[in-house]
């Protein structure tokens, strides 16, 4: 066969990028390390369910209740959409902290992967952040209490407590105002931030490695 280049791959470079994606060396690793892949399946089950969640969402204090009420009992498998959205919800969240854990005590935070491992943490956050917004959002009255305590946290916060209060909340109680401003955070704010963030850190993945587990000297 011909050493040229097919037409496709003189044009978009596909068998360079297969091969960094796919074709890599990696070091010999154990179930541990399969941890962010698993964030990774479990982020990309929150974006697809929460897309389809929005299409029937209402995001208002006299629909929101109901709204929910009619995706789980009447659209054709509301219940199982809703229900991997609200359980991928608190397994992302395990799933990022095991990850971080992981490499705390493997160590791979150190050089050359300090910037992987600052996006690392900023996604920490940013999932911690969907959960909290996200809670709200059914505006039943556990979300409504359970926020109210939340939001209350920062406003102990010195200096810029009772501006940080008045910020997440649009006023000084919980309203109408709060609800639509944490469904927006949650459905542009945060995904926005998600998704820059998330492709840095793979970059970042592919181009430096993933660090070898330690070994015990002898």
């Amino acid at each position: 066969m011909s050493d040229r280049p097919s037409w496709l791959d003189e044009r978009t470079g596909w068998k360079q990028i297969w091969a960094i994606l796919f074709l890599r060396k990696i070091p010999k690793v154990n179930w541990a390390y399969t941890l962010g892949s698993a964030t990774l399946f479990v982020a990309i089950n929150q974006i697809v369910t929460g897309i389809l969640l929005t299409i029937f969402y209402v995001p208002s204090p006299q629909d929101a209740y109901d709204s929910v009420r009619y995706i789980t009992n009447t659209v054709t498998l509301g219940w199982l959409i809703r229900g991997l959205h609200h359980w991928g919800a608190s397994a992302m969240v395990v799933l990022a902290v095991a990850h971080m854990l992981r490499v705390i005590i493997h160590g791979a935070y150190k050089y050359p992967r300090e910037v992987t491992w600052i996006t690392g943490v900023a996604l920490l956050l940013i999932v911690i952040a969907f959960g909290f917004t996200g809670y709200l959002l059914p505006w039943d009255q556990k979300a409504y209490w359970a926020t109210t305590v939340g939001t209350r946290i920062v406003e102990v916060t010195p200096i810029i407590g009772d501006w940080l209060l008045r910020l997440l909340r649009g006023g000084t109680e919980l309203s109408g105002v709060t609800l639509t401003r944490f469904f927006g955070v949650h459905v542009w704010v945060l995904p926005a931030a998600l998704l820059l963030l998330l492709a840095t850190h793979i970059f970042l993945v592919f181009r430096i490695g993933i660090s070898a587990p330690p070994k015990k000297e002898r």
